[in-house]
């Protein structure tokens, strides 16, 4: 979709309520409800983090979202497809805040140069103990990203058709940490398997987008 109409459409957003768990429910893996039951006592205490769904135009003036390739690391959200984000951290004014800096940080895009257009759902991501608040945003110019590569091992620029085509709704198995396996819903964008909190948040965002597009 060429970005001055996606830009002209998506500003409707603001005024739709959001679709919250109705579109969370379509990726829940099959164990999320048992993870968060064994979190329960730490959910009050969860830190608190911030990611954005960026849209903005390519060279030819084409939507596409940015996603990140995780590095490869000891922890639970190892090799994983995520958005740009992370940790509060205390000088943030507040949580869209961490989403824009961390965005710049991990892919390079000027804070001046996003607009936060509607704060999403927020998901508890049980294995890590977060609490992550979404943020929908654009920004107009073409960015020159700049990974920083002690997290992230690959930018994805993810064409706006596909993240919104139906055929790309997959399953993929997965191993928890108590070498159980199951095969969870998962969306496959760029040749990877999004799965898991992102692939939640991923659904809001798409159910939003064309309830207006």
């Amino acid at each position: 979709m060429n970005f001055d109409e996606f830009v002209s459409l998506v500003s409707k957003v603001k005024n739709i309520t959001l679709p919250a768990e109705q579109s969370h429910l379509k990726m829940v893996p099959p164990y999320r409800e048992d993870l968060i039951k064994q979190q329960a006592g730490n959910i009050l205490n969860a830190r608190k983090a911030a990611v954005m769904a960026l849209f903005y135009p390519n060279s030819s003036n084409q939507t596409y979202l940015v996603l990140i390739l995780r590095k490869t690391y000891k922890g639970v959200h190892s090799a994983q497809i995520g958005f740009p984000g992370g940790k509060v951290e205390p000088e943030d004014k507040d949580l869209e805040y961490t989403a824009l800096r961390e965005t710049f940080e991990e892919v390079g895009v000027p804070i001046a140069d996003i607009t936060a257009l509607k704060a999403l759902t927020k998901v508890y991501i049980p294995p890590s103990n977060f609490y992550v608040s979404p943020f929908l945003g654009i920004s107009t110019k073409t960015p020159v990203f700049i990974k920083q590569d002690e997290e992230v091992e690959a930018i994805l620029e993810v064409k706006l058709q596909d993240f919104l085509d139906d055929n790309n709704l997959k399953t993929k198995q997965v191993q928890l940490q108590d070498k159980s396996e199951f095969n969870v819903p998962a969306l496959e964008l760029n040749n990877h398997l999004v799965w898991g909190a992102t692939a939640m948040m991923l659904s809001e965002v798409k159910d939003l987008l064309k309830s207006v597009l």
